[in-house]
C-alpha cells in the first residue's frame, strides 16, 4: 500500500492532461467528447485521493512526502541554504482536501454538462475548470508554503477567468461581469501580499518553508527529529568559497517542529539586524499575516467584498469555487499553521473576532437581499466566519468539520440555485414564445430575482427536495451535517470562555448564536420566495425540472448534506455513536493537525442550536407567508415600520461598498489621477520637462545658433571668403587672353628662376 503514495503526482497530472486535450482538441471532440474528457480527469484525480486514504489508513495513518520527477530540485541556491523542493505532503488534512476538492468538483463538472449546453465557449469552460482543480489541488498537497503559493495565486488566476467567462453578455452585463472579476483579483491580491511577507518572515526566521522534513514526525517526535535526519554530507570543494557555500546552514527541521521545539525551550529570540523579537512575537505577525491572507482568500471582513460580486460567474462556478473548495484555502492554511496560530494568543483573538463578526454582519446582509445566488454569496460568507472562528478558538478540527459539511451542502444550494435559475429562464422563453414576444421586451426579465419566483415546488420537485436538504443543513438542524459540525463550533467557543475564562470564547459564542439564528430565518425566507406559495411570474409559473446531468449531482449531494455529519459524531450522542463511531474525523486529522481535538456532546447546548434554528424558520415563515408574498411586490420587513431601517441597511449591504468606494477606491482613483495629470503630466512632463529641461535647450540651442554661430562663428568665415573673393578677383584681371602676355609672363618666369638658382653663386661672386 505504501507505493500508492508515489501516485499523489497524479492528482496535479491528471486535470492538467484533461485542460490540455480540450484545450487543443476540444473544439473538434464536441460537447460530448469534452465533457467526458473533463469528467473523466476529475473523477480519475478523485479515485487517486481515495486511493491515498485506503493508503494512509493501511500503513497506519504515516504521512508521505514524495517527490515530483523532474523537480525535485525545483529552487536550489546552496550559497543562501535556499532549497524549496516541489515536494507533495500526504497525510489525513492533505487528502481530506484532496477527496472534498475532487469529489465535490466531479459532481460540479458532471452538473455543468447540462448547465452549460449550448454556449459558444463549452470547451473553454471545461479547460478552466480542470485548470481549477491543478491549482486547488496544488495548494493543499505541497509540503512547503512556497508551493502552497503557487496554487493559491492559480486559484486566484481561475476565478478572475471564470468570474468574467461571460465578459460579452449585452447591455452593460459583461461590463459588470468584469469589473466583478477584477475586484476579485485585487481584493485577493491584498491578502496575497500579506501572504508573501508572511512566507519571508517564517523563511528568516526558521531557515525553511518547510512544513516537515521528509520522514520527519510531526511534533511528538520532535526530540529525536534531528537525531533520526539522515547526515547532510557536503560535497568535494576546492576553494573556500566553494566550500562556504557548501556549507551554508540548511535547516534539519521543518518549521512546525522547529517552531515547537523553539517553544519549549523558551527564551529564543529572532535577530532582524537593526532589531531582535521574541520568537512569541514574531510568530504573532507572521500569524497575522497569514491571516490577511485568509480574509482575502476566504472573504472575510474587510476583504469580503469581492465573493458576493463573484457570483457574477456561471452558477456551477459559484458552486465549486464560491462556495466548496477555493475560498476555504485561507482556513486550510490556517488549520495547517496551526502550531504557529495556536502558539499566538493575540493573533487566536484577532482570528475570533474577525470570524465572529464576519459570520454575523454576512448573515444579516443575507436577510435582505432578492438575488437567489446574493443570499447564497452572503450565507457563504457568514459560514466561512464560523470556520475562521473556530480556528480562532483552537478549534481546528470543527473548523475542517464545517468546511467539509459546508461543501455539501453549500455546492448543493448553489447547484440548486442553478437549476431554480435555469429552469425559470426555460420558463420565461417559453411564456414569451406565447404571447409572440409583446410587452416583455420593454420589461428586461432577471431570472435570479426571487420575486419572480414562487411555486416551484411543484413545477421542479427534485430541485425542491434537494435544496430542502440543502436548507435545514445550513441552519443546523439535526440529524443534517451542519447540525454537527455548526454545534461543535458554538461548543467548542462557549468552553474557551466558561473552562480558560477567554473573552473571545464568550465574544464568539454570542455573535456565532445570532448569526446561526440569522441562517435559519434568511433560508426560510428564500425557501419562501422561491418555492412555497403560488407563482408570481409567469416564468415561475412555465418553470421546468432540469435534466439528470444537474439533477444526479443535486440528488447526491443531498444524500451526503443528510449524513455527512456523522464523520464526526461526538462523544457521548446516544445510538449514532456506536453505529458510526465516535469524532472519526477528529481522530483521522490528529495524525497531522497536532493541536487538533474531539468534542463532546452536551444536550443543553445541542437543545439551544436547534431550538433557535427551528425558531428563526419558524418566525421566517410566519413573516413570508403566500398571502403576504402574493399581495406585495415588496418585502414585508420592508414594510413594516418597525423593521424597515433594518431592512434598508441589509438590503444596502451595510453600505460596505460605498464606503470602501468614498473613502478608498474613490480616493486612489483621485489621488491616481493626481499624480497622473498634475504631478506626471503638469509639473513633471510639462513643467520640469518642457519648460526646465527642453525650454531651457531651446534657449541655449537659440542662442547657440543665433548670436553665437549666425552672428560671430558664420560671419567670420563669410569675412574671410568675402577676402578671398576680393582677391581672387583683382588675381583675375592678370589674365589677359593673350599670347604674348602670357609668353612674357613664362620669360619672367624662367628668369626669376635662374635667378632664384644662380642667386647663391651670384651672391660668392660679390662677396656678399
Amino acid at each position: 500500500m505504501e507505493n500508492f503514495f508515489n501516485l499523489v503526482p497524479l492528482i496535479v497530472v491528471l486535470p492538467a492532461i484533461g485542460l490540455l486535450i480540450n484545450l487543443f482538441a476540444g473544439k473538434y471532440l464536441g460537447e460530448k467528447g469534452v465533457s467526458i474528457v473533463a469528467v473523466g480527469a476529475s473523477a480519475s484525480a478523485f479515485f487517486v485521493s481515495v486511493l491515498l486514504w485506503i493508503a494512509l489508513v493501511d500503513t497506519g495513518y504515516k504521512a508521505a512526502v514524495v517527490d515530483m520527477p523532474l523537480l525535485d530540485g525545483w529552487i536550489r541556491i546552496p550559497s543562501a541554504g535556499v532549497d524549496f523542493p516541489w515536494q507533495f505532503r500526504v497525510d489525513t488534512l492533505s487528502v481530506t482536501m484532496m477527496l472534498v476538492v475532487t469529489g465535490v468538483g466531479s459532481l460540479i463538472h458532471i452538473y455543468s454538462i447540462g448547465y452549460m449546453h449550448g454556449d459558444q465557449r463549452f470547451p473553454r469552460f471545461f479547460v478552466y475548470l480542470n485548470l481549477f482543480l491543478v491549482f486547488m489541488l496544488t495548494l493543499v498537497s505541497g509540503n512547503n508554503y512556497l508551493m502552497m503559493f503557487v496554487g493559491w495565486e492559480g486559484v486566484g488566476l481561475c476565478s478572475y477567468l471564470l468570474i468574467g467567462f461571460w465578459f460579452d453578455k449585452p447591455k452593460g452585463e459583461g461590463w459588470k461581469n468584469s469589473e466583478a472579476a477584477r475586484k476579485a483579483f485585487i481584493a485577493n491580491r491584498i491578502g496575497d501580499f500579506g501572504v508573501i511577507i508572511a512566507m519571508l518572515l517564517t523563511f528568516w526566521t526558521f531557515g525553511t518553508l518547510d512544513y516537515y522534513k521528509p520522514h520527519e514526525e510531526p511534533i511528538h517526535a520532535v526530540a529525536h527529529a534531528a537525531e533520526a535526519e539522515e547526515p547532510v554530507f557536503a560535497p568535494e570543494v576546492e576553494t573556500e568559497a566553494e566550500a562556504e557555500a557548501a556549507l551554508a546552514p540548511v535547516s534539519p527541521l521543518g518549521v512546525f517542529n522547529q517552531a515547537h521545539l523553539w517553544l519549549e525551550e523558551g527564551g529564543h529570540r529572532v535577530d532582524f539586524g537593526l532589531f531582535t523579537m521574541s520568537l512569541k512575537g514574531t510568530l504573532t505577525v507572521i500569524t497575522l499575516l497569514f491571516l490577511l491572507g485568509a480574509t482575502g482568500k476566504s472573504a472575510q471582513i474587510p476583504l469580503f467584498v469581492w465573493l458576493p460580486d463573484a457570483m457574477a460567474g456561471p452558477t456551477p462556478v459559484s458552486a465549486l469555487i464560491h462556495a466548496a473548495t477555493m475560498v476555504t484555502a485561507g482556513v486550510y492554511m490556517m488549520v495547517r499553521s496551526n502550531v504557529l496560530f495556536h502558539a499566538a494568543d493575540v493573533t487566536s483573538f484577532v482570528v475570533t473576532i474577525i470570524g465572529a463578526t464576519t459570520a454575523l454582519m454576512a448573515g444579516f446582509i443575507a436577510m435582505g437581499q432578492w438575488d437567489i445566488k446574493k443570499v447564497l454569496a452572503y450565507s457563504t460568507v457568514s459560514q466561512l466566519g464560523f470556520m475562521v472562528a473556530a480556528v480562532g478558538v483552537g478549534a481546528y478540527s470543527a473548523a475542517m468539520f464545517h468546511l467539509v459539511t459546508h461543501a455539501f451542502f453549500k455546492a448543493l444550494l448553489f447547484l440548486g440555485a442553478g437549476s431554480v435559475i435555469h429552469g425559470v429562464e426555460h420558463g420565461h422563453h417559453h411564456a414569451l414564445e406565447h404571447s409572440h414576444g409583446t410587452h416583455h421586451d420593454a420589461e428586461p426579465f432577471d431570472a435570479q430575482d426571487m420575486r419572480n419566483m414562487g411555486g416551484l415546488s411543484r413545477r421542479m420537485p427534485i430541485t425542491y427536495w434537494t435544496y430542502l436538504f440543502g436548507t435545514l443543513a445550513l441552519a443546523g438542524i439535526i440529524p443534517f451535517a451542519g447540525f454537527w459540525s455548526k454545534d461543535e463550533i458554538l461548543l467548542d467557543s462557549l468552553k474557551l470562555g466558561t473552562e480558560q475564562g477567554r473573552l473571545d470564547g464568550y465574544i464568539g459564542f454570542a455573535l456565532l448564536l445570532v448569526a446561526a439564528a440569522f441562517t435559519a430565518f434568511y433560508m426560510s425566507r428564500q425557501l419562501a420566495m422561491v418555492f412555497w406559495g403560488k407563482p408570481r411570474s409567469e416564468a415561475a409559473n412555465q418553470a421546468s425540472e432540469s435534466g439528470l446531468p444537474m439533477t444526479i449531482p443535486l440528488m447526491a449531494l443531498a444524500v451526503l448534506s443528510a449524513i455527512g455529519g456523522f464523520l464526526n459524531i461526538p462523544d457521548g450522542f446516544p445510538l449514532l455513536g456506536s453505529l458510526f463511531g465516535v469524532h472519526e474525523l477528529t481522530s483521522w486529522l490528529e495524525h497531522s493537525v497536532v493541536y487538533a481535538h474531539a468534542g463532546s456532546f452536551n444536550l443543553l447546548m445541542a437543545t439551544i442550536a436547534v431550538v433557535v434554528a427551528l425558531g428563526a424558520m419558524y418566525v421566517g415563515r410566519l413573516i413570508y407567508n403566500d398571502r403576504v408574498l402574493l399581495a406585495v411586490r415588496r418585502d414585508p420587513l420592508e414594510t413594516d415600520p418597525r423593521t424597515s431601517r433594518a431592512f434598508a441597511l441589509a438590503n444596502a449591504k451595510l453600505y460596505w461598498d460605498e464606503f470602501y468606494f468614498k473613502y478608498i477606491i474613490w480616493p486612489f482613483r483621485d489621488a491616481a489621477y493626481w499624480l497622473a495629470e498634475k504631478l506626471d503630466w503638469a509639473f513633471w512632463h510639462d513643467f520640469v520637462h518642457e519648460r526646465i529641461i527642453y525650454g531651457s535647450f531651446r534657449r541655449a540651442t537659440d542662442l547657440l545658433s543665433g548670436p553665437i554661430d549666425r552672428g560671430i562663428i558664420d560671419r567670420a568665415f563669410n569675412d574671410v571668403g568675402v577676402g578671398i573673393r576680393a582677391a581672387a578677383a583683382r588675381l583675375r584681371t592678370v589674365q589677359t587672353g593673350f599670347v604674348r602676355t602670357y609668353a612674357l609672363g613664362v620669360l619672367f618666369g624662367a628668369v626669376l628662376v635662374m635667378f632664384i638658382i644662380l642667386f647663391p653663386v651670384i651672391r660668392e661672386l660679390l662677396g656678399m
